[in-house]
């Protein structure tokens, strides 16, 4: 094997042929079946809500600091995006990227309209259809309820974000997550897209960061164990506040998050990127 075939098979792609990468795969998603792409939408919610599972159980009485805790939980929360690209499904932050495609010219306004509304309603079913297995599954009971609270603190710390504050961390949120995803098109392994994701997500969730659909799977996971008397009166004597733990409360969280994570995705990564290495393409076809 020669040392320039070894180099294509190893090295990294660049960025221009990354921003190529996105687009082709963007001109797919949107053309995905409807049973293909709610399918693959509530695999993603699902995904993305086993990662909250496993980042609530790590940041439960870890005795290490308040930083160190939310690191650990921000790597561990990294399992649901590593699920979602390496074993495939389809998320909506990380389509926000799908923009590339339709500036590009290549998909219509309607087809990425489309894929938006089904995938950020599949992982809506995904994610609250796990938060209630999660709840029957009685696993929060751990450490005489303490994953139970642990979770209970999350989701009503969610609710109680005013608009602005949610959506600016939506905003944050959305240019990690969607840089993790580009990342990953540099990568010609699957190693290298494991190793592309960890430090973004970790760096979203420990920076307290607001993801729409991991959110999804927060609160309405908080919202059930609200309803175990035990543990409120546990969360009470913690100071834990549950009186936005309601469906308005969700609504108030989900509403400015989501438009913060389309703002993030989609104009600090998408609309960058294709500016610099896809709009001449453009260009050039309008003038012929």
């Amino acid at each position: 094997m020669s040392d320039v075939t070894r180099r294509t098979l190893i090295d990294a792609y660049s960025p221009a042929e990354m921003a190529g990468r996105v687009v082709d795969v963007g001109v797919a998603k949107a053309r995905l079946t409807l049973p293909d792409t709610l399918a693959l939408s509530m695999l993603a919610g699902a995904f993305i809500a086993v990662g909250g599972a496993l980042a609530t159980l790590a940041m439960t009485d870890t005795g290490l600091g308040l930083g160190p805790t939310r690191v650990l939980g921000g790597a561990t929360f990294s399992l649901g995006l590593i699920l979602v690209v390496v074993a495939g499904a389809e998320l909506f932050t990380g389509n926000n990227l799908v923009a590339m495609a339709w500036a590009s010219r290549l998909i219509s306004t309607a087809a990425l309209l489309r894929n938006w509304v089904l995938v950020f309603a599949g992982n809506f079913v995904g994610a609250t259809a796990t938060a209630v297995l999660m709840f029957w599954s009685g696993t929060w009971s751990v450490g005489g309820d303490a994953v139970g609270l642990t979770a209970i603190s999350i989701g009503a710390a969610k609710t109680q974000l005013g608009f602005e504050e949610a959506f600016v961390r939506g905003v944050l949120c959305n240019a990690l997550v969607c840089l993790a995803v580009w990342l990953c098109f540099s990568g010609r392994s699957t190693t290298d897209k494991i190793l592309a994701i960890i430090l973004p997500i970790t760096a979203f969730v420990a920076l307290g960061f607001e993801h729409s659909i991991a959110n999804m799977y927060f609160i309405p996971y908080a919202m059930l164990l609200s309803s175990d008397a035990d543990l409120m009166a546990s969360a009470t004597s913690a100071g834990v506040s549950i009186d936005t733990l309601t469906v308005p409360g969700l609504l108030d969280n989900l509403i400015p998050v989501t438009l913060g994570n389309i703002v993030g995705g989609t104009l600090l990564v998408a609309g960058i990127y294709w500016f610099v290495y896809l709009r001449g393409a453009v260009s050039e076809s309008r003038s012929q």
